[in-house]
């Protein structure tokens, strides 16, 4: 069963300490998961992009598993799509859908949701 936490503000002040730096991004992407299953692997959780950060470094993306994303501030250029995705653009990515390397202009935040339990490499036996 999925995490819940009543009423609460992530982007706000006060909960800016529970953002953790994402490992090998040198402080330029960090995280705060606001709901999890621990059974399945779902989760829901915000990313935070530096000012001109870029992805470059990590390549193209794809998961094996559906994730949606929300872009709740800044802009972010997915260099796959080459689109700019503004605040207010969302997608339902399917299994397999390759995306980015992304490029921030400005601090961007994503609200990301992730399906692990929808793997497509997992057998439905």
């Amino acid at each position: 069963m999925k995490s819940t936490r009543t009423y609460w503000n992530p982007l706000s002040e006060q909960s800016s300490g529970e953002w953790e730096i994402i490992p090998g991004t040198d402080g330029n992407l960090s995280q705060l998961t606001v709901a999890e299953d621990i059974d399945s692997g779902d989760y829901t959780r915000f990313t935070k992009f530096k000012s001109g950060y870029s992805t470059k470094d990590f390549g193209a993306r794809s998961h094996t598993y559906p994730e949606e994303i929300f872009v709740v501030s800044g802009r972010l250029y997915d260099e796959t799509f080459g689109l700019w995705l503004e605040p207010g653009y969302y997608a339902s990515r399917p299994p397999g859908e390759v995306h980015g390397p992304f490029i921030a202009d400005g601090e961007v935040v994503i609200l990301e949701m992730s399906y692990h339990s929808q793997d497509v490499t997992k057998s439905s036996s």
